[in-house]
């Protein structure tokens, strides 16, 4: 004989602590959190754009380290208030469909729908930009366009649901947190935890979740930053994403008399080898490097500056510049760099590294550095720069 579970019902989930005054205090920050990756998300994808048709500044130089780590951290802060909101409402989901009023039906079709888009856009865009932090990417879609698209929907489904839940929102929040005016009446059971218990709880573990990832955009909390995927170690002492293995740049490409630098403007071109960069004028700059996985770190760059190398072709006043890598895999390896990254006397062909010539896996021959410019877009292993037509 087959047994079948009873339907949960919302008479059956009876703690006190699912209640609307302790979801409504959750939801502000969760809704903090939320707009911070979102805003912050914006401006890491317009970074990335080809075009720009507001120029992305290059100042100040740590601009995008900032915004970038905000992103990251508001992303993992997140990830508890997210599952403590989820776990005060979750009753709601059995809530009896009201079938004799049309204005309250409309009203809680609305409220569903926009539950289910903003759980399941939530959801995505959490899991998949920690994974995208790790570097792992077990699916075939491309994430940037994929988690970019998909933050509109998040942000437009929370938009609706607060508008729909306003009215108890604002009624929870203006009272007590005991307040039981908005209880379901099931809602009467004691906990462990008081509700204020239950907040200050939430609020430690999304603190401990930003202690435990922030060392990768803030130095001096590497130490207890357990999870930050990087915390400074790498080649030279900056972290790389991407080793020349991996991007398949072999030492036999960048050797002496293999390797030159292609400077192309229209019809006029110049060949430069690696003897002929370190011939001209040096420029030392301390610059950060910051990538999109939320990581950055600051470090002393010399080397030529790019706005002296287009000049060498008649390429004035800051145009756009196409950058070629050498790699082999991966992607990035063509990128674009805008009239103002070029006309900025900090934007280096970088040839060394805190003092050190750069190691392979750093770009050697050479590399650009840039004012506040996603970590993607400083191409290593650099083999020609061509004014863009």
């Amino acid at each position: 004989m087959t047994r079948t579970l009873p339907v949960p019902t919302e008479e059956r989930f009876t703690s006190r602590l699912r209640s609307p005054a302790v979801a409504a205090r959750i939801g502000v920050w969760l809704a903090v959190a939320f707009t911070t990756c979102f805003v912050t998300g914006l401006i890491s994808h317009y970074a990335q754009n080809v075009d720009h048709p507001v120029p992305f500044p290059t100042s100040p130089a740590w601009g995008y380290r900032v915004t970038q780590g905000l992103h990251v951290i508001s992303g993992y802060a997140a990830v508890p208030l997210l599952l403590v909101k989820l776990w005060t409402v979750f009753p709601r989901l059995f809530q009896a469909v009201p079938l004799g009023d049309l204005r309250r039906l409309v009203l809680h079709g609305l409220e569903r729908v926009s539950i289910a888009v903003l759980v399941g856009a939530a959801l995505f865009q959490l899991v998949s930009g920690i994974m995208n932090a790790a570097q792992w990417y077990p699916w075939s879609f491309s994430f940037r366009p994929s988690h970019y698209a998909m933050a509109w929907v998040a942000i437009g489904a929370l938009l609706v649901h607060v508008a729909v839940k306003l009215p108890v929102i604002r009624d929870a929040l203006l009272g007590d947190v005991e307040d039981t005016t908005h209880d379901r009446p099931s809602a009467t059971r004691e906990g462990a935890l008081s509700r204020r218990g239950l907040l200050r709880t939430t609020w430690a573990a999304a603190g401990v979740a930003v202690l435990a990832t922030a060392g990768g955009s803030v130095a001096w909390l590497r130490q207890v930053s357990v999870l930050a995927v990087r915390t400074g170690d790498g080649p030279q002492g900056i972290p790389i994403n991407r080793s020349a293995e991996a991007a398949g740049v072999t030492t036999a490409a960048v050797a002496p008399g293999a390797y030159a630098l292609e400077l192309v403007n229209g019809a006029t071109s110049l060949t430069l080898d690696r003897a002929d960069l370190e011939a001209m004028t040096q420029h030392t700059e301390e610059l950060p490097i910051a990538c999109v996985e939320g990581w950055s770190a600051t470090a002393t760059w010399t080397g030529v500056r790019v706005s002296e190398l287009m000049a060498l072709v008649d390429a004035t006043g800051g145009p756009d510049v196409v950058v070629t890598s050498l790699q082999r895999f991966g992607a990035f390896s063509t990128t674009m760099m805008q009239g103002g990254f070029v006309e900025d006397d900090r934007t280096l062909l970088a040839l060394r590294l805190n003092g050190e010539e750069l190691s392979l896996d750093h770009g050697f021959p050479c590399r650009v550095i840039a004012p506040n410019r996603p970590g993607v877009l400083q191409t290593k292993w650099v083999t020609r720069l061509e004014v863009s037509t």
